[in-house]
């Protein structure tokens, strides 16, 4: 195959798409960005955020909306490969913004299928970016039943402080595996449904139109770079600003609630291997350390980092469609692809503290997403 020159990034200008665009450029490519600039990611004046500011000098950057077909049209002009990063982000807000989600993720991502199919303008590649919320709990064992995949956490055993997943036979509690690509699709959140939907666009379509497509299922990406105003997702993020007010942590359920956290350059490396490499297409990949971290570990080491004595407060509360653990099985990208993580949890979490160290202070606002959370019933 003719080798890839140009790459268009949907979402290029978020934290993950702007690390990736960097690194393209740095590697030969010509990059064209597409992206709304969110003020939720880029703050009051996007045109100013770090991420922005980032890249505009070293892409093509055009503003606009994957929801808009002329937009689409004008940024898939020359391209051979499409990155499609552009979405709606974050669990909890899902709950209560179902059509903006499903709208933004479902209906972007098949308008620029629908523009595709009828003229595919040169596209050779197409490589979507998921997340390990179509897993939902993903995969455990029941003693008794063997491999199993709990459905979400019952009201009941979440009011009376039981956080941890059962078997959806026996009831009786199971014990985490991590997850591979073949696990079961079991989304508990509307963001998670949306991902998958996405996925099963991109591997139908692209079949179709004979344009080879890749799906990274990334885990939690963290790292420099990550918005500091969004109190949304990111949880290194939420709790460096809150640190930095001098704010006491949050912390849901028990604290002991766990997720396989990768570091940003990890990241990148991993998805342009995928552009590179044949025996990538049409396969679905896990992209994550393998390891699990929990929250309240993660709480005390940004706290020690940042040599602070703002206090860490377990609350007990829990939110509708959050999950209790996920870890990735990385097998299947080691041996295709080659890709091995070379930051572990120690080393990425010392780096994005420094880089925060060196940042302008944010404004907390994650009082306000709780308070939004609770006026929408998700916080019980």
């Amino acid at each position: 195959m003719q080798k890839i020159k140009n790459v268009l990034i949907s979402g290029g200008a978020g934290f993950i798409g702007s690390h990736l665009g960097l690194s393209l450029t740095r590697n030969g490519y010509s990059v064209t960005v597409l992206d709304n600039l969110s003020r939720q990611i880029h703050g009051s004046d996007p045109e100013n955020s770090y991420l922005y500011k980032s890249i505009k000098d070293n892409v093509t950057f055009i503003k606009g909306d994957v929801r808009n077909r002329n937009d689409w049209e004008r940024s898939l002009a020359g391209q051979d490969a499409v990155i499609h990063m552009a979405a709606e982000t974050g669990t909890g807000q899902s709950m209560y913004r179902v059509f903006d989600y499903s709208d933004v993720n479902i209906g972007g991502t098949a308008l620029l299928l629908d523009i595709l199919t009828k003229n595919r303008k040169g596209v050779r590649k197409l490589i979507l970016s998921s997340s390990r919320a179509v897993y939902g709990e993903g995969r455990y064992l029941c003693f008794t039943h063997g491999e199993v995949y709990p459905a979400a956490r019952t009201e009941d055993d979440l009011k009376n402080g039981f956080f941890d997943c059962r078997c959806p036979v026996c009831r009786r509690q199971v014990e985490l595996l991590p997850t591979h690509e073949d696990s079961k699709a079991n989304a508990t959140s509307v963001y998670g449904i949306t991902k998958y939907v996405q996925e099963q666009l991109f591997l139908v379509t692209a079949k179709a139109m004979h344009i080879p497509a890749v799906i990274y299922r990334y885990q939690n990406v963290y790292g420099p770079g990550q918005s500091l105003s969004n109190p949304y997702c990111g949880i290194f993020s939420i709790f460096s600003t809150q640190i930095k007010n001098g704010n006491a942590l949050n912390v849901f359920e028990d604290g002991q609630e766990s997720r396989d956290f990768i570091f940003i350059k990890d990241t990148v490396n991993a998805t342009i291997l995928g552009l590179e490499d044949e025996k990538a297409d049409y396969q679905v990949y896990n992209v994550g350390t393998g390891v699990p971290v929990n929250v309240l570990d993660i709480a005390r080491k940004l706290t020690r980092l940042y040599r602070s004595k703002v206090p860490i407060n377990i609350s007990g509360n829990y939110r509708v469609g959050d999950i209790r653990h996920n870890y990735a099985d990385i097998t299947k990208i080691r041996k295709d692809l080659g890709f091995t993580p070379e930051n572990n949890f120690e080393k990425g979490i010392a780096e994005f503290v420094k880089w925060v160290d060196h940042q302008e202070l944010k404004e907390d606002r994650y009082p306000d997403s709780i308070k939004e959370l609770k006026e929408n019933g998700l916080i019980r």
